[in-house]
């Protein structure tokens, strides 16, 4: 655990289901908080149709302004579908690519309009491309643990995937429970399957839709999972799977982990001032714990 990374994926991940659109100003102020906390990757948005997600239009935009920032800041990532938002990612100074494939036939067609077997080849094709271009690139198995619409995923199908990530020289990988699905166990199994493959740099991200993320998260770093995907104030959700619920609370992992001893570094007061602000916006009580009851202080 001495080495966890933590990559904040909320103005992607945590936005992208909210009817109420975030003005970009506000998103910016947000985004310049959480990069100055001492997080190490802050997931700037996503690079798709503003007819189908409204909330990510201003991307562009975000990464313009956010790339001319002054000083040791947190790398900027974004996510892509398909070669449009690669073409367009390029030109706006993202630094980290993440895409990637569902291991679930029927998420992959309401996700991206592709099946799983042509979103693969495309995004092998897309990763190859931007590290031939200089950029970091992370690949995910989206549904790695389950699917809304198809319930259990075959082991196989992730580790399959995972194959041709690896083959094609992509090593940072990401296991996504996308539909919130995964148990302790299965976690343990599914990481450790992989990481047994070949030199992989591990990522984890989980959904607490049934009440199991931040066990989940410890399952993974029990395995040797170093990097986590969370999301501010516990916001979060795919609006193209059954059922969108939050990701695990970024400042509730780095609470955990400051108990022992661990990223003491990243200004816990700043995120939870964060969530609490995102709170006071959409006027709502949010998932995360930590913002709510306070830190302890021991």
């Amino acid at each position: 655990m001495a080495g966890i990374v933590l990559h904040e994926v909320g103005p992607r991940d945590g936005l992208q289901v909210e009817r109420q659109v975030v003005p970009t100003e506000v998103k910016e102020r947000w985004i310049r908080a959480l990069l100055a906390s001492g997080l190490d990757i802050v997931q700037v948005g996503s690079f798709v149709h503003p007819e189908k997600v409204p909330q990510m239009a201003d991307t562009d935009e975000l990464f313009r302004r956010l790339s001319l920032a002054p000083g040791p800041r947190a790398v900027l990532s974004g996510l892509v579908l398909n070669e449009k938002g690669l073409e367009r990612g390029m030109a706006c100074g993202v630094e980290l690519f993440c895409m990637g494939v569902s291991a679930s036939d029927t998420h992959s067609r309401k996700n991206t309009g592709m099946g799983s077997l042509e979103a693969q080849q495309r995004i092998l094709a897309m990763g190859r491309a931007a590290q031939e271009a200089g950029k970091k690139v992370q690949v995910s198995v989206q549904s790695a643990f389950g699917c809304g619409f198809e319930g259990r995923i075959d082991r196989t199908r992730v580790l399959d995937i995972v194959r041709a990530y690896l083959d094609a020289g992509l090593t940072s990988i990401s296991l996504a429970d996308t539909a919130g699905h995964a148990h302790p166990d299965q976690v343990k199994d599914l990481f450790g399957a992989i990481l047994a493959l070949g030199p992989v740099q591990a990522t984890a991200h989980f959904h607490d839709t049934y009440g199991l993320g931040m066990a989940n998260v410890y399952a993974a770093m029990g395995q040797g999972v170093t990097t986590f995907e969370t999301s501010f104030a516990g916001l979060g959700g795919c609006p193209f799977t059954k059922v969108a619920a939050g990701n695990v609370a970024t400042e509730d992992l780095v609470h955990g982990l400051r108990r022992v001893g661990l990223r003491t570094d990243v200004d816990l007061p700043a995120l939870i001032d964060i969530a609490k602000d995102v709170a006071a916006f959409f006027g709502r009580d949010m998932t995360g714990r930590v913002h709510r009851a306070g830190p302890l202080g021991y």
